[in-house]
């Protein structure tokens, strides 16, 4: 079994392209599994103490469709002893007073449920936007993705981000 399970939704196929880059960065299928979240039962999350939750903001501020419909089920699910990492994928020009909401909102219910967060990207001064849901103590609690706007960043921010989850997962 791999060690870490990383949760997707996607809208576009953006998220999805950049799990499947986070899970090459960190080893490949034989580290991380990934399940889209339209497919995943409770039973998955509990597989493993390390996961990674992707998610892209939608709308103005609402998560994925595929998360909105799953939210309500994280409260049957036990996060204690788990460290919890997240990416999201938006747009911070077209929606600079919500840019990466929806891994902010997940985040906040996955932590009240025991999980504890890793991976929190500081480079916020990178981004031009005005609010987040995602933003605590000046960083984002997860990695903010923009290829609307920035896509030529985005590898380097994965590479960035995974190297810096290699060390908080140990792995």
């Amino acid at each position: 079994m791999s060690k870490i399970g990383l949760f997707v939704g996607s809208q576009t196929g953006k998220t999805e392209a950049a799990a499947e880059e986070i899970q090459t960065g960190l080893g490949g299928d034989d580290v991380v599994t990934i399940h889209k979240i339209e497919e995943a039962e409770n039973s998955d999350f509990e597989k493993y103490e390390n996961l990674i939750i992707g998610c892209p903001t939608w709308d103005i501020g609402e998560l994925q469709a595929d998360w909105d419909g799953y939210f309500e089920e994280l409260d049957n699910i036990n996060f204690s002893g788990k460290k919890v990492a997240y990416f999201g994928t938006g747009d911070q020009e077209g929606y600079p007073d919500n840019f990466m909401d929806a891994i902010g909102i997940l985040e906040a219910k996955i932590s009240e449920l025991g999980g504890t967060t890793v991976g929190q990207w500081p480079k916020t001064e990178e981004y031009d936007f005005n609010e987040s849901k995602a933003l605590k103590n000046g960083k984002f609690i997860g990695l903010a993705l923009d290829d609307d706007n920035q896509s030529e960043l985005t590898e380097k921010r994965i590479k960035t981000w995974v190297a810096q989850l290699k060390q908080e997962f140990g792995v």
